[in-house]
């Protein structure tokens, strides 16, 4: 089984598949000179959005269409698209929650969203269009939201703005009301599958299972290959499995020694989000309701405690041992889970 890091900034993102319908209303917008001033992109994290964006932004931006890329798509040599890469392009502004080489950010600050009217005041520099992406508008807190908004009341006759979103019903209505959305379909799990083995190198057995915890992602099949998400759905199996003992034991101990440090937490969360699922088919496949009551309350407790560890700022191996704690007793009382 290969292993991969996981995708990268969707800025050096050049080839997509599964565009096409977004892709063509774009263009059509474009070329019958209906090009709204900002753009809504949704759908599930990972499938792809932020990646369009910067291929809207660049086709606006002048970098020349490469058909072999796909829709709307170019070049990474194309002049327009090294700028962009490089972060240099003038008349692109980006507004992100994740800076490169700084600590992540719980927000996008106002400070930030309040430079958009001044970026869009000027005329373009380079091209047709002055562009600002949001990636993702869900990070905006609840200022800049505000100060993009009035953004939006307030549209420049030759910038755009380009909106993802994960979730958008959690966007202040009139945000929404204001861009022009268009929705990204989830893939089809046949075709996450192929593109996992195909990407990652994986056998038919392991590329399915990734594509099944993937949602319809394939952003998401990179990340989760990355934090050795099988290995860990492995790991959430054996809990499920077995009660304690010495070696159970020294696994579980070496296993909680992982969950230190901003890695750590993602390690944390993911085995909890594998456990999780296993624990929702246990509780929709137990042969009794008592057994069904067990694990499904287990489960509710299992998919809200890495929230509860973070927002408290309690020790996640502290939070795991209770946890097991509780996993052996359900296990002890109504024998391994039927996942």
């Amino acid at each position: 089984m290969a292993a991969e890091a996981g995708p990268g900034h969707p800025r050096h993102s050049f080839h997509l598949d599964q565009v096409d319908a977004p892709a063509q209303a774009f263009e059509d917008a474009l070329m019958q000179g209906r090009l709204h001033h900002a753009w809504l992109f949704t759908g599930p994290q990972g499938i792809g959005k932020a990646s369009f964006a910067y291929r809207a932004a660049r086709h606006l931006l002048g970098a020349r269409h490469s058909p072999a890329s796909g829709p709307l798509g170019q070049t990474s040599d194309d002049p327009v698209s090294r700028m962009v890469a490089a972060q240099s392009h003038p008349d692109l502004m980006v507004l992100e929650r994740h800076v490169e080489g700084a600590a992540a950010r719980k927000s996008i600050p106002v400070d930030e969203a309040r430079r958009l009217p001044e970026f869009f005041s000027k005329a373009p520099a380079l091209s047709p269009y002055r562009i600002a992406i949001i990636d993702a508008a869900d990070d905006l807190n609840v200022n800049a939201a505000n100060a993009v908004l009035k953004t939006l009341e307030e549209p420049s006759g030759r910038g755009v703005l380009l909106l993802v979103s994960h979730a958008p019903g959690r966007l202040l209505t009139t945000i929404r009301s204001r861009c022009r959305r268009l929705a990204f379909a989830p893939w089809p799990e046949a075709a996450l599958a192929e593109f996992a083995r195909e990407r990652l190198q994986l056998d038919h057995s392991h590329a399915a299972r990734l594509a099944q915890m993937a949602g319809g992602a394939p952003g998401r099949v990179l990340s989760l290959a990355a934090a050795q998400a099988l290995a860990l759905d492995d790991t959430a199996a054996e809990l499920l499995s077995a009660t304690a003992g010495p070696q159970r034991d020294a696994d579980a101990l070496r296993l909680a020694d992982r969950f230190r440090g901003a890695e750590g937490a993602q390690t944390f969360a993911l085995l909890l989000e594998r456990l999780g699922e296993r624990l929702r088919i246990a509780a929709l496949g137990a042969s009794d309701g008592g057994a069904a009551d067990s694990w499904a309350s287990l489960w509710e407790r299992t998919a809200e405690l890495p929230g509860r560890v973070e927002a408290l700022n309690l020790d996640r191996a502290d939070a795991f041992w209770s946890l097991l704690a509780e996993l052996r007793a359900t296990v002890r009382r109504e024998g391994p889970a039927p996942c």
